[in-house]
């Protein structure tokens, strides 16, 4: 017999407040205020941009820094596709984006969270980000050239 371990219960109010977290994250970006990344992230968070080309970002301050000093920011993040599944540990949050990079192109990408709940509220501890959805599996409409 094999027993599973029951993932922690995520009440309506911590959906809500796991909900607001990609809002939170695009306007800051936007609004370049890296103060407000505190407001998304642990201390210790581990941002992984490889899967867009970029590198490993390691604590908060690190994540502070590439966004002042390195990334190349889109004008605009709309966030949509936002749902969270709890865990032991907390939740995994999932969510894309669509952003308006300028001169009249956009583009999208996964983001793929580990939230935990803090004295503060929930924050991100670990991120991951593609360019396309990891788990995306082939399907026939799309290899027959049918799908749009």
């Amino acid at each position: 017999m094999v027993l599973y371990s029951r993932p922690m219960e995520l009440s309506v109010t911590d959906r809500l407040e796991i909900h607001e977290i990609p809002g939170r994250y695009g306007d800051a970006i936007d609004d370049r205020n890296w103060d407000k990344l505190r407001l998304v992230f642990t201390e210790d968070a581990v941002f992984d941009l490889t899967g867009v080309g970029s590198r490993v970002l390691n604590g908060i301050e690190d994540i502070i820094t590439f966004m002042e000093e390195e990334a190349a920011h889109p004008r605009t993040h709309m966030m949509t596709n936002i749902y969270a599944d709890p865990t032991d540990e907390g939740a995994d949050l999932r969510f894309r984006i669509v952003a308006l990079i300028g001169g009249g192109k956009t583009g999208t990408a996964s983001y793929y969270d580990q939230v935990v709940k803090t004295a503060d509220g929930w924050r991100v501890q670990h991120r991951v980000t593609t360019l396309r959805r990891r788990d995306k599996r082939d399907a026939k409409v799309d290899l027959d050239g049918t799908a749009l």
